[in-house]
């Protein structure tokens, strides 16, 4: 997303806490700083963080950004974060007279370097319009959601709805594996049919392979099944199906594979049937 930014015109100040994270940057020609105080000169300043709390490290934690930050720089969150924080990061900002969207994006790596991701964005609607051309540099889907905290929301319904499909490919592949049948064949029908998602598409190949490591972590992507989890307690709405899901990987978290991305989820059901959902070598 910030090499695609560096097509704004005025030039970009790249920030990372580690300095050989910068060295692409600086040979694109962007300015590049481990200094928080560098990165509050900007007007506009985007974040892409890990969670939360890192979100309000950066902004309010010693020697953060919040405390020499101009009236109205714009924040735009990039991350993941719970409904509950952007509502609380946006208010507090606002004491200070400076705007805060959050925006999450979907998409994974291929997309983002594309420059085609999708963008959700809550808060102010006339700041969203203030950083639309940003917007477009990184995404080709700029969705406006509502007030702030709104688009932590519609991302949170398109995170659990992945969360699902992966849980089930987790529990329906190792059983085609127990019943013997050809899992190239297997993948081929449900990614040709009606029971083809984004998720199989992703996974399925790299399932096959016994390749895990190529989406977001589950130990980084568990917040959104604890948001899903707080927001059916809290307005009493039963969500049976993704209570499943979240049982599947809550075990798979259990059994040491948080490195893996949610593919890994398989392995759950491939050691508890004793099988391996893997490709078939070709025939001689």
């Amino acid at each position: 997303m910030a090499m695609n930014l560096l097509r704004v015109p005025g030039g970009l100040v790249v920030g990372a806490r580690k300095p050989e994270q910068l060295a692409e940057f600086e040979r694109w020609g962007a300015r590049t700083t481990t200094r928080l105080s560098d990165v509050a000169e900007a007007h506009v300043i985007f974040l892409c963080l890990p969670d939360g709390d890192a979100v309000e490290a950066v902004l309010f934690g010693p020697d953060g950004l919040a405390e020499r930050l101009r009236p109205d720089t714009v924040i735009v969150d990039t991350s993941t974060i719970a409904y509950a924080q952007a509502l609380e990061l946006a208010g507090r900002l606002a004491n200070l007279r400076v705007h805060f969207l959050d925006a999450p994006v979907s998409g994974m790596a291929a997309r983002a370097a594309d420059g085609t991701l999708t963008v959700m964005c809550g808060g102010d609607p006339n700041v969203f319009e203030s950083v639309r051309k940003h917007l477009d540099l990184i995404g080709n889907k700029i969705v406006y959601a509502g007030p702030s905290g709104s688009g932590q929301l519609i991302k949170l319904i398109n995170q659990l709805l992945f969360d699902i499909n992966a849980a089930a490919l987790a529990e329906i592949l190792p059983m085609s594996a127990k019943l013997g049948l050809n899992s190239d064949l297997v993948a081929e029908v449900v990614n040709s049919g009606t029971g083809r998602s984004h998720a199989s598409e992703f996974f399925i190949p790299r399932i096959l392979q016994g390749h895990f490591f190529d989406g977001y972590s589950m130990a980084h992507a568990y917040k959104d099944l604890v948001s899903g989890a707080g927001i059916s307690a809290n307005l009493c709405v039963p969500m049976p199906v993704l209570a499943a899901a979240t049982a599947t990987y809550q075990a798979a978290l259990l059994s040491g594979h948080g490195d893996k991305d949610k593919g890994g989820m398989v392995r759950v059901f491939e050691d508890l049937l004793d099988v391996r959902y893997r490709s078939h070598p070709a025939c001689p």
